[in-house]
């Protein structure tokens, strides 16, 4: 399941399986980090996937490379049909667009209900937008 989440960097599981990945692949992360023989072999007798390996060491630890911890993010997607377990979805934090940008800030998307201080910048950037499309046709 590890070499499955280092390969496809998103993964669907049960929540259970998902958290108890977490602490296995948190520090096979970590280890990446230092771009040794040792380190490798040390993956490698954890995964048994050679090509997990390299992915892990050659894509991986360049994204977090900065990171000081935390690599996966666990997303709860409801329950499974036949036997109602907790199903989600476990995810490198540097491989999802929807909550990462270019500057490597979070998108907040959600404001609070009645915040006038949301409502306004709200209203600058729907302004903003509006004059972005309108400047292009305006050429």
């Amino acid at each position: 399941m590890a070499a499955s989440l280092i390969m496809h960097k998103r993964i669907s599981t049960t929540l259970a399986k998902a958290k108890e990945l977490r602490k296995f692949v948190e520090p096979l992360v970590t280890r990446s980090k230092n771009d040794t023989t040792h380190s490798r072999r040390m993956v490698f007798s954890a995964l048994q996937n050679k090509y997990a390996v390299t992915e892990l060491f050659r894509e991986i630890s360049q994204k977090v490379a900065n990171r000081p911890g935390g690599y996966t993010r666990i997303l709860k997607t409801g329950f499974r049909q036949g036997d109602n377990a907790e199903m989600c979805i476990i995810e490198f934090v540097d491989y999802n667009e929807t909550y990462t940008t270019e500057s490597g800030k979070k998108k907040t998307t959600r404001t609070r209900r009645g915040s006038k201080k949301a409502a306004k910048a709200a209203e600058e950037v729907v302004a903003e937008v509006a004059e972005a499309t309108e400047a292009p046709a305006a050429e």
